[in-house]
């Protein structure tokens, strides 16, 4: 599926040579028509319809929509983790059909084991794919080093802060040397402060290895800030509305979200996810009866 640009990349050539650049590279997954439903108290619901879309090396992409939408559930088909019922699924141009060691799958619990070290929840991986402990372990303290938590290889997950787990999260994920990784709002249960931190260290891994990256969030802002392009799904069901190249330069920080590129996109996504934005006495109007419950003499305004 090819992004329609939006109107001011004209000003920005720049950024138009970056994805005409990224679009030159290999496809590493190739989604065509690809459909999902559940059973559910008796009746056929469809989670995901006809999603097409092509994602390509070294690519960073999020998927973003209303609760419902089917984004995990598409990330889960990826992994590997959920069947589909139509359309076709290809990494590589091999046929997607199970878990496999070429996806690495990161999701917003804290999925290590717990009776085992961080050094040893690394080295889980390779130890399952044959490789010997002494191996494993050197790779793992690797790893370690790249997110900055070798001094924390004999510490037990209980000892970790959540930022600090779900960074092991992403080394265990990485260290099997996956083509792809995939990311169920990993960041969703950490502080701002937290989370802000765990946003510009996965840019930074992305940046020096290998990997593509498809994340899914329903925070704008982390879309906007950590994508190349973003894949917008509407729900009920589950379908494509739109996949927008974001038009804010690399390196990405912080602050570049006062940016008018930043600004711009954020409105485009919201009224894609949310509709027509509504007025404060329209969301007033639209606001649930709440019986009174205080005595009268308990007025607080």
């Amino acid at each position: 599926m090819t992004a329609q640009p939006l109107s001011y990349y004209q000003a920005l050539p720049e950024i138009r040579a970056r994805f005409d650049h990224i679009y030159q590279r290999p496809v590493v997954l190739r989604v065509e028509h690809l459909s999902k439903s559940f059973r559910d108290q008796g009746q056929t619901k469809l989670a995901l319809k006809d999603i097409n879309l092509d994602i390509h090396r070294r690519e960073f992409v999020c998927v973003i929509g209303p609760s419902g939408c089917g984004k995990s559930t598409f990330s889960r088909i990826i992994a590997g983790l959920e069947p589909y019922d139509q359309g076709v699924a290809l990494v590589d141009g091999e046929p997607i059909e199970g878990p496999c060691r070429n996806r690495g799958m990161v999701f917003q619990g804290y999925t290590l084991f717990p009776w085992r070290t961080v050094r040893e929840n690394v080295m889980f991986g390779p130890e399952m794919n044959g490789m010997g402990s002494r191996s494993a372990g050197q790779l793992a303290n690797q790893w370690l080093d790249l997110i900055g938590l070798e001094q924390y290889a004999d510490a037990y997950p209980d000892q970790l802060s959540g930022g600090m787990k779900q960074r092991v999260a992403i080394a265990r994920a990485l260290v099997n040397e996956p083509r792809l990784l995939l990311m169920d709002e990993p960041f969703g249960a950490l502080d701002p402060h937290t989370r802000q931190k765990m946003q510009q260290h996965l840019l930074d891994i992305w940046k020096n290895i290998d990997i593509t990256v498809i994340f899914v969030t329903h925070d704008m802002d982390e879309a906007i800030l950590l994508a190349d392009r973003i894949v917008v799904l509407k729900a009920n069901p589950g379908e494509v509305v739109e996949v927008i190249e974001v038009p804010v330069a690399r390196p990405r920080h912080p602050d570049q979200m006062f940016s008018p590129e930043f600004q711009a996109i954020k409105q485009h996504i919201d009224q894609l996810v949310h509709g027509a934005p509504v007025t404060v006495d329209e969301a007033i109007d639209h606001l649930p009866h709440i019986p009174r419950m205080t005595r009268v003499e308990d007025e607080v305004e």
